[in-house]
């Protein structure tokens, strides 16, 4: 992992083209080459990113690339108080990430490095989910009727690409529901929803495939975004499903 704090600005280009003027931002480097720009305030997601797989590029000054770079990345935030012969007016070099599928490229033109290091973080395990939210997985999988009569279980985890899906199953009418099991449900966990079912719509092995979002609870916001991307959303009760698991008999 590289950790790049510097002055920089960044301008991407191809399915979606977007400008990030010159400002103090942190950038990472990981070791799939992806390219994430961070500001210190407002959202943890990154400003602008290249995701892998890209190719990744850095040029110096001594590049036969360098004046099209500095074209191709120019941003004049305030003509007047330009400055061509202030110290750091001129990016000192760039990073540049290419998409290995698609036109998309992201080029940081970079002024003033205020640190530069690289770290080795070795492997990851991957994240491992609280326990409540392990459990609650286990138990819908057990219960899997809960999402409808004559619903079958196909697999925990199902792969995909991107990730693992929590529940795959399929309703009574043989339709394949992709299920996301959250803690406390919010808009992020209809986004991941939204990105499985995508892919998983893509197989016609598989297409059409729904989605439900289950949760102890669920947001109003990430309730109407569920409603508008067509998921349904399902409350889980803790303790009834671990009563039922159990086998224990409760009074309520």
């Amino acid at each position: 992992m590289r950790i790049i704090v510097a002055d920089c600005s960044a301008v991407y280009s191809g399915r979606l083209n977007a400008m990030l003027p010159r400002a103090t931002r942190v950038i990472l480097v990981k070791a799939d080459s992806s390219v994430l720009i961070f500001s210190e305030l407002g959202s943890y997601k990154p400003l602008n990113w290249m995701a892998a797989p890209c190719r990744l590029r850095e040029y110096g000054p001594d590049s036969e690339r360098w004046e099209s770079l500095v074209r191709d990345t120019y941003v004049d935030d305030d003509p007047d108080d330009a400055e061509g012969d202030e110290e750091g007016s001129e990016p000192v070099r760039f990073l540049r990430a290419t998409a290995e599928k698609g036109p998309d490229i992201l080029t940081v033109a970079i002024y003033r490095v205020h640190s530069d290091q690289t770290f080795d973080l070795g492997s990851d395990p991957g994240l491992v989910k609280d326990g409540v939210e392990d459990h609650l997985q286990r138990y819908l999988a057990e219960q899997i009727e809960r999402i409808g009569e004559g619903a079958r279980l196909i697999r925990r985890e199902y792969p995909t690409a991107i990730g693992p899906v929590d529940i795959m199953a399929e309703d009574a009418d043989g339709t394949h529901v992709a299920i996301e099991i959250k803690r406390h449900g919010g808009i992020d966990g209809v986004e991941q929803l939204t990105r499985y079912c995508k892919l998983l719509n893509r197989d016609p092995l598989l297409a059409p495939v729904r989605g439900i979002f289950a949760a102890q609870t669920i947001t109003p916001q990430a309730r109407v975004l569920a409603g508008e991307r067509g998921f349904e959303c399902l409350i889980l009760d803790y303790d009834d499903m671990k009563g039922r698991a159990s086998g224990d008999l409760t009074l309520f």
